[in-house]
Parts: structure tokens; C-alpha cells; sequence
């Protein structure tokens, strides 16, 4: 593959997986827009992996805290911190993992990937995480998370397997909706995204092993580790940004990019 696809799908990745734009949809059109021919499996489970550690380096005390939990659980506990950040990653991630496996098998997420899907769900939910994002209240923090409000984000976080939605996005809209901060909101968010990517990880991961070669597996290690480095700068810019700015930038993004590819998908 060549080298600048390499760096273009682990930029594109690794830039988009956490701002509230769609990286499903960016990677989508890539081939469109430049003529590469699709990256394949492999490099989309390299760069998704590469975010995955990422975010677990950037919210690494979350991580920790996690991990401590998840023994608890495993020992019949749930009254710890950690233990209830752990069992609402899992319940929050759960609807995602149901509806993602009915649309692998079925094979009906190759339907969702059209310039004309990716168009309406970036001018939808883009305007969608608008409304919530200027009338949701700013009461709750990441501390008052609870498996009630870890269920409904994980709902709206299975809305993000059309392509164009945004899996940040659309959590960000559910935490926005439940009265959190923007910035508790979006660190929820991301730490929801650790199980999801990892589960997509191992679904799509166990499929294409079998067909990698030395020259695939050089290649997908490249892209890794750069989605990873733009990930942890993507993510450290954001949550910077949150502490002074609202959502509305890449809302205004959203809105354009969607009516282009609107644009483009029926004027064609």
C-alpha cells in the first residue's frame, strides 16, 4: 500500500475517532476522494486499534480505576468507584455489540455506506448535537454517572454504526441530553469507546488474521502507531478546547460536509 494512503487513513482516523466529525465516514470517502483503492480490514483494525491504546494512555487513571473494578465485579462487588465505572462500561456497551453483530452478519451495513447516508446522517446528528448541546443543563459530572444514564448513552452510541453519525458525537448528544458537562460528557464518552473499539477489534480482527502477510502486517503496524499519535493529539486538543468552547465549531463542519456530500450524492 502505498505510503501516503498509510498516513492518510491513520491522520484521518486518528484525528476524527474523537472530535464529534465521523471517522467511519471520513475513511468511507477517502477512496472516493482520491482515487486509493479501499484500505482493507486489516488497516482499519491497525488504526483502530492504535486510538484504542490512545485513549487508555490518555485517560489512563480511568483505565486503572477500571481494571480495579472489574475484580471487584468479578467477586460479586459493585461498591466500589471503579466497579461502577467498569459495570457501566459493559452495560453501556452492550447494545452497540448487538447491533453491530445484526449488521456484520446480515450484511446490511454495506448498504449504509453511500455519500448520500453519510450526508444526512452528518447533517442530522450534527444539528441534533446542536439542540442538545445548547439546551442540555451543565449539573452533572462523570462522577454521577449511573447505570440508568450508562444505558441510555449506550443507545445512542449504537445510532453511530451508520456511517456519517459519530460515535463521539452521538454519545456527546446522550451525555449533553442527561444534563452532563461538556467536558465530563465528552471524557464519558471516550472511555466508552475503549470497550466498543475493542470489541470491534476482536470481531473484525479474528477474520482477516488468517490473510495478513509480512508486508500487510509491516504496513498495519505504521498506521497504528501514527492513528495512535494523532489520537492523543486530537484528544488532548478537544479537551482543552471544551473547557472554553461549545460543540458549535464542528457542528458548523458537520453541516457543510454533509451538504456537500448531499450535494454530490443527488446532483450526480
Amino acid at each position: 500500500m502505498p505510503l501516503l494512503q498509510l498516513v492518510l487513513v491513520a491522520l484521518i482516523q486518528g484525528i476524527t475517532e474523537f472530535l464529534p466529525v465521523s471517522s467511519s465516514g471520513h475513511l468511507i470517502l477517502l477512496p472516493g476522494l482520491t482515487g486509493y483503492s479501499d484500505q482493507g480490514q486489516v488497516i482499519d483494525v491497525a488504526v483502530h486499534l492504535g486510538t484504542l491504546v490512545a485513549v487508555m494512555i490518555f485517560f489512563w487513571r480511568d483505565v486503572r480505576l477500571c481494571l480495579g473494578g472489574l475484580t471487584c465485579l468479578a467477586c460479586g462487588r459493585a461498591d466500589t468507584q471503579g466497579s461502577r465505572l467498569a459495570l457501566g462500561l459493559i452495560i453501556a456497551t452492550i447494545p452497540t455489540v448487538l447491533f453491530g453483530a445484526f449488521l456484520h452478519y446480515s450484511h446490511f451495513s454495506e448498504a449504509l455506506r453511500s455519500p448520500a447516508v453519510i450526508g444526512w446522517a452528518m447533517l442530522t446528528f450534527g444539528i441534533v448535537l446542536y439542540i442538545a448541546d445548547q439546551r442540555g443543563a451543565q449539573e452533572k459530572v462523570s462522577s454521577d454517572w449511573t447505570l440508568r444514564d450508562a444505558l441510555i448513552m449506550g443507545l445512542w452510541q449504537m445510532i453511530a454504526l451508520i456511517p456519517g453519525t459519530s460515535r463521539s458525537g452521538i454519545t456527546i448528544t446522550g451525555a449533553r441530553r442527561l444534563g452532563y458537562r461538556r467536558e465530563d460528557g465528552a471524557r464519558l464518552a471516550m472511555l466508552m469507546s475503549i470497550p466498543t473499539i475493542f470489541a470491534s477489534g476482536v470481531l473484525l480482527g479474528t477474520e482477516v488474521a488468517l490473510d495478513a502477510n509480512m508486508e500487510l502486517i509491516r504496513d498495519a503496524a505504521i498506521a497504528a502507531v501514527l492513528a495512535m499519535l494523532s489520537a492523543l493529539a486530537a484528544l488532548s486538543l478537544m479537551m482543552r478546547l471544551l473547557r472554553s468552547t461549545s460543540f458549535t465549531p464542528y457542528v458548523i463542519y458537520r453541516v457543510i460536509l454533509g451538504l456537500a456530500l448531499l450535494g454530490y450524492a443527488y446532483g450526480s
